[in-house]
Protein backbone atom coordinates (compact mmCIF):
# COMPACT_ATOMS: atom_id res chain seq x y z
CA UNK A 1 0.00 0.00 0.00
CA UNK A 2 2.79 2.48 0.89
CA UNK A 3 4.73 1.90 -2.78
CA UNK A 4 1.07 2.60 -4.31
CA UNK A 5 0.68 5.62 -1.76
CA UNK A 6 4.13 7.14 -3.23
CA UNK A 7 3.81 5.78 -6.77
CA UNK A 8 0.07 7.90 -6.94
CA UNK A 9 1.38 11.10 -5.39
CA UNK A 10 3.99 11.13 -7.77
CA UNK A 11 2.35 10.97 -10.83
CA UNK A 12 0.25 13.59 -9.39
CA UNK A 13 3.30 16.31 -9.03
CA UNK A 14 5.06 14.69 -12.24
CA UNK A 15 2.29 15.06 -14.53
CA UNK A 16 2.03 19.05 -13.40
CA UNK A 17 5.45 19.56 -13.95
CA UNK A 18 5.30 17.92 -17.40
CA UNK A 19 2.46 20.86 -18.28
CA UNK A 20 4.21 23.35 -17.06
CA UNK A 21 7.36 22.68 -18.32
CA UNK A 22 6.91 20.67 -21.00
CA UNK A 23 9.01 17.97 -19.59
CA UNK A 24 8.40 14.26 -18.77
CA UNK A 25 9.09 14.19 -15.35
CA UNK A 26 11.68 11.63 -16.05
CA UNK A 27 14.25 13.17 -13.28
CA UNK A 28 11.41 12.58 -10.59
CA UNK A 29 10.05 9.13 -12.00
CA UNK A 30 13.38 7.69 -11.95
CA UNK A 31 14.60 8.02 -8.40
CA UNK A 32 11.19 7.13 -7.00
CA UNK A 33 10.97 4.23 -9.28
CA UNK A 34 14.35 2.91 -8.41
CA UNK A 35 13.87 3.42 -4.36
CA UNK A 36 10.45 1.22 -5.04
CA UNK A 37 10.68 -1.14 -7.58
CA UNK A 38 12.73 -3.51 -5.30
CA UNK A 39 9.11 -3.41 -3.00
CA UNK A 40 7.99 -5.42 -6.38
CA UNK A 41 10.18 -8.23 -6.95
CA UNK A 42 12.28 -6.28 -9.09
CA UNK A 43 15.79 -7.66 -8.86
CA UNK A 44 18.80 -5.53 -7.87
CA UNK A 45 20.63 -6.59 -11.43
CA UNK A 46 17.64 -4.40 -13.35
CA UNK A 47 16.40 -2.00 -11.41
CA UNK A 48 17.96 0.88 -13.20
CA UNK A 49 16.80 -0.06 -16.60
CA UNK A 50 13.77 -1.08 -15.00
CA UNK A 51 13.29 2.85 -13.66
CA UNK A 52 14.12 4.00 -16.88
CA UNK A 53 12.04 1.95 -19.23
CA UNK A 54 8.80 2.52 -16.62
CA UNK A 55 9.57 6.38 -16.92
CA UNK A 56 9.27 6.04 -20.34
CA UNK A 57 6.19 4.67 -20.43
CA UNK A 58 4.34 6.78 -17.60
CA UNK A 59 5.94 9.87 -19.72
CA UNK A 60 4.22 8.30 -23.45
CA UNK A 61 0.91 7.87 -21.68
CA UNK A 62 0.53 11.20 -19.33
CA UNK A 63 2.03 13.44 -22.39
CA UNK A 64 -1.15 12.67 -24.84
CA UNK A 65 -2.97 15.04 -21.49
CA UNK A 66 -0.45 18.02 -21.75
CA UNK A 67 0.08 17.89 -26.01
CA UNK A 68 -3.94 17.75 -26.18
CA UNK A 69 -4.13 21.25 -23.59
CA UNK A 70 -1.23 22.97 -25.14
CA UNK A 71 -2.90 22.30 -28.84
CA UNK A 72 -5.56 23.63 -27.38
CA UNK A 73 -3.94 26.87 -26.55
CA UNK A 74 -2.13 26.66 -30.04
CA UNK A 75 1.19 26.35 -28.11
CA UNK A 76 2.97 23.87 -30.55
CA UNK A 77 5.11 24.59 -33.32
CA UNK A 78 4.57 21.74 -35.32
CA UNK A 79 6.97 22.57 -38.12
CA UNK A 80 9.35 22.38 -35.52
CA UNK A 81 7.97 19.01 -34.25
CA UNK A 82 8.23 17.12 -37.85
CA UNK A 83 11.98 18.52 -38.16
CA UNK A 84 13.08 16.90 -34.82
CA UNK A 85 10.68 13.88 -35.19
CA UNK A 86 12.91 11.52 -37.13
CA UNK A 87 15.78 11.95 -35.23
CA UNK A 88 14.19 11.66 -31.99
CA UNK A 89 12.58 8.07 -32.44
CA UNK A 90 16.34 6.89 -33.85
CA UNK A 91 17.87 8.38 -30.95
CA UNK A 92 15.41 7.61 -28.46
CA UNK A 93 14.68 3.78 -30.33
CA UNK A 94 19.01 3.09 -29.84
CA UNK A 95 20.13 4.82 -26.21
CA UNK A 96 17.28 2.23 -25.22
CA UNK A 97 19.12 -0.43 -26.50
CA UNK A 98 22.54 0.64 -25.28
CA UNK A 99 21.09 1.68 -21.84
CA UNK A 100 21.68 -1.62 -20.14
CA UNK A 101 25.64 -1.72 -21.59
CA UNK A 102 26.81 1.20 -20.58
CA UNK A 103 27.79 2.64 -17.39
CA UNK A 104 25.52 6.26 -17.32
CA UNK A 105 27.12 8.12 -14.48
CA UNK A 106 29.64 9.87 -16.91
CA UNK A 107 26.32 10.26 -18.84
CA UNK A 108 24.48 11.75 -15.88
CA UNK A 109 27.33 14.34 -14.37
CA UNK A 110 27.57 15.67 -18.23
CA UNK A 111 24.02 16.41 -18.45
CA UNK A 112 24.21 18.34 -15.32
CA UNK A 113 26.65 20.63 -16.51
CA UNK A 114 24.69 21.02 -19.24
CA UNK A 115 21.65 21.60 -17.68
CA UNK A 116 23.64 23.98 -15.25
CA UNK A 117 24.85 26.11 -17.89
CA UNK A 118 21.45 26.11 -19.96
CA UNK A 119 20.24 27.29 -16.57
CA UNK A 120 22.65 30.41 -16.18
CA UNK A 121 21.65 31.25 -19.58
CA UNK A 122 18.16 31.25 -19.45
CA UNK A 123 18.06 33.10 -16.09
CA UNK A 124 20.21 35.92 -17.28
CA UNK A 125 18.54 36.13 -20.48
CA UNK A 126 21.76 35.99 -22.88
CA UNK A 127 21.40 35.77 -26.56
CA UNK A 128 23.72 33.85 -28.67
CA UNK A 129 24.33 35.00 -31.93
CA UNK A 130 22.08 32.13 -33.84
CA UNK A 131 20.34 32.80 -36.73
CA UNK A 132 16.93 33.14 -35.61
CA UNK A 133 15.36 30.62 -38.67
CA UNK A 134 14.77 26.71 -37.55
CA UNK A 135 17.73 25.00 -39.09
CA UNK A 136 17.34 22.79 -42.04
CA UNK A 137 15.92 19.43 -41.92
CA UNK A 138 18.71 17.00 -41.78
CA UNK A 139 20.33 19.71 -39.01
CA UNK A 140 17.17 19.63 -36.91
CA UNK A 141 17.40 15.33 -37.32
CA UNK A 142 20.49 15.47 -36.12
CA UNK A 143 19.31 17.65 -33.27
CA UNK A 144 16.92 15.10 -32.31
CA UNK A 145 19.16 12.01 -32.50
CA UNK A 146 21.14 13.55 -29.95
CA UNK A 147 18.37 14.74 -27.97
CA UNK A 148 16.12 11.34 -27.97
CA UNK A 149 19.82 9.43 -27.32
CA UNK A 150 20.29 11.69 -24.20
CA UNK A 151 16.75 11.12 -22.77
CA UNK A 152 16.43 7.53 -23.65
CA UNK A 153 19.48 6.44 -21.15
CA UNK A 154 18.39 8.45 -18.21
CA UNK A 155 14.57 7.99 -18.53
CA UNK A 156 13.76 11.70 -19.73
CA UNK A 157 11.37 13.08 -21.97
CA UNK A 158 13.98 15.77 -23.09
CA UNK A 159 12.31 19.00 -22.22
CA UNK A 160 15.47 20.20 -20.37
CA UNK A 161 17.48 20.08 -24.40
CA UNK A 162 14.34 20.61 -26.36
CA UNK A 163 12.71 23.96 -24.85
CA UNK A 164 16.17 25.67 -24.58
CA UNK A 165 17.02 24.47 -28.00
CA UNK A 166 13.81 26.06 -29.29
CA UNK A 167 14.13 29.54 -27.37
CA UNK A 168 17.35 29.63 -28.97
CA UNK A 169 15.84 29.21 -32.30
CA UNK A 170 13.62 32.32 -31.02
CA UNK A 171 10.39 30.23 -31.05
CA UNK A 172 8.20 32.10 -27.60
CA UNK A 173 9.34 30.34 -24.64
CA UNK A 174 5.41 29.22 -24.21
CA UNK A 175 5.16 27.51 -27.43
CA UNK A 176 9.02 26.16 -26.99
CA UNK A 177 7.25 24.29 -24.04
CA UNK A 178 4.25 23.06 -25.86
CA UNK A 179 6.82 21.74 -28.64
CA UNK A 180 8.88 20.28 -25.86
CA UNK A 181 5.77 18.34 -24.25
CA UNK A 182 4.93 17.07 -27.95
CA UNK A 183 8.32 16.01 -28.70
CA UNK A 184 8.72 14.50 -25.38
CA UNK A 185 5.85 12.13 -25.95
CA UNK A 186 7.32 10.56 -29.16
CA UNK A 187 10.60 10.20 -27.42
CA UNK A 188 8.81 8.39 -24.40
CA UNK A 189 6.98 5.89 -27.14
CA UNK A 190 9.92 5.13 -28.91
CA UNK A 191 12.08 4.49 -25.56
CA UNK A 192 9.62 2.79 -24.17
CA UNK A 193 9.04 0.31 -26.52
CA UNK A 194 13.18 0.04 -27.23
CA UNK A 195 13.43 -0.83 -23.24
CA UNK A 196 10.27 -3.42 -23.41
CA UNK A 197 11.95 -4.98 -26.57
CA UNK A 198 15.60 -5.13 -25.06
CA UNK A 199 14.52 -6.55 -21.74
CA UNK A 200 12.59 -9.48 -23.92
CA UNK A 201 15.45 -10.17 -25.93
CA UNK A 202 17.56 -10.32 -22.74
CA UNK A 203 15.58 -12.87 -21.45
CA UNK A 204 14.57 -10.56 -18.36
CA UNK A 205 11.02 -12.14 -17.76
CA UNK A 206 8.96 -10.88 -14.82
CA UNK A 207 5.40 -11.53 -13.88
CA UNK A 208 3.99 -8.52 -13.64
CA UNK A 209 6.79 -6.46 -16.29
CA UNK A 210 7.17 -6.71 -19.96
CA UNK A 211 10.75 -5.70 -20.54
CA UNK A 212 12.25 -3.61 -18.59
CA UNK A 213 8.65 -1.96 -18.39
CA UNK A 214 6.76 -2.14 -14.73
CA UNK A 215 3.09 -2.73 -15.46
CA UNK A 216 2.06 -1.86 -12.21
CA UNK A 217 4.08 1.24 -12.02
CA UNK A 218 2.97 2.08 -14.51
CA UNK A 219 -0.72 1.93 -13.74
CA UNK A 220 -0.02 3.76 -10.65
CA UNK A 221 1.95 6.73 -12.00
CA UNK A 222 -0.08 7.16 -15.33
CA UNK A 223 -3.70 7.44 -14.17
CA UNK A 224 -2.45 10.32 -11.57
CA UNK A 225 0.06 12.11 -14.10
CA UNK A 226 -2.92 12.45 -16.85
CA UNK A 227 -5.06 14.50 -15.11
CA UNK A 228 -2.74 16.70 -13.95
CA UNK A 229 -1.10 17.67 -16.84
CA UNK A 230 -3.54 19.97 -18.20
CA UNK A 231 -3.80 22.04 -15.31
CA UNK A 232 -0.41 22.93 -15.83
CA UNK A 233 -0.10 23.48 -19.21
CA UNK A 234 -3.01 25.55 -18.79
CA UNK A 235 -0.83 27.45 -15.94
CA UNK A 236 1.80 27.97 -18.49
CA UNK A 237 -0.14 30.13 -20.47
CA UNK A 238 -0.82 32.39 -18.18
CA UNK A 239 2.66 33.34 -16.38
CA UNK A 240 4.92 36.25 -18.12
CA UNK A 241 7.40 34.61 -20.58
CA UNK A 242 9.81 36.21 -18.52
CA UNK A 243 8.59 34.60 -14.99
CA UNK A 244 8.40 31.07 -17.07
CA UNK A 245 11.94 31.41 -18.60
CA UNK A 246 13.02 32.09 -14.97
CA UNK A 247 10.79 29.08 -13.57
CA UNK A 248 12.29 26.59 -16.23
CA UNK A 249 15.86 28.18 -14.97
CA UNK A 250 15.21 27.42 -11.84
CA UNK A 251 13.72 23.53 -12.74
CA UNK A 252 16.66 22.82 -14.25
CA UNK A 253 18.81 23.63 -11.19
CA UNK A 254 17.54 21.23 -9.40
CA UNK A 255 17.54 18.62 -12.36
CA UNK A 256 21.28 19.16 -12.26
CA UNK A 257 21.58 18.62 -8.68
CA UNK A 258 19.47 15.33 -9.22
CA UNK A 259 21.03 14.16 -11.40
CA UNK A 260 24.92 14.73 -10.09
CA UNK A 261 23.98 13.55 -6.53
CA UNK A 262 22.21 10.30 -7.99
Amino acid sequence: MITIAVFLLTGTIVGFLSGLFGVGGGIILVPVLAFMLPTLGVPPTSVMQTAIGTSLAVIAIHSISSVRAHQSLNGIVWQAFRGLAPGLILGSFAGAYVAHSIGTETLRRTVSIGAILIATQMMLDYKPQINAALPKPFSMAMVGVAIGAASALVGIGGGSMTVPFLTWRKVEVRKAVGTSAACGGLIAVAGAIGFACSGLSSGHTQSNQVGYVSIPGLICLASTSIMTSGYGARAAHKLKPQMLKRAFAVFLCIVAVALWAK
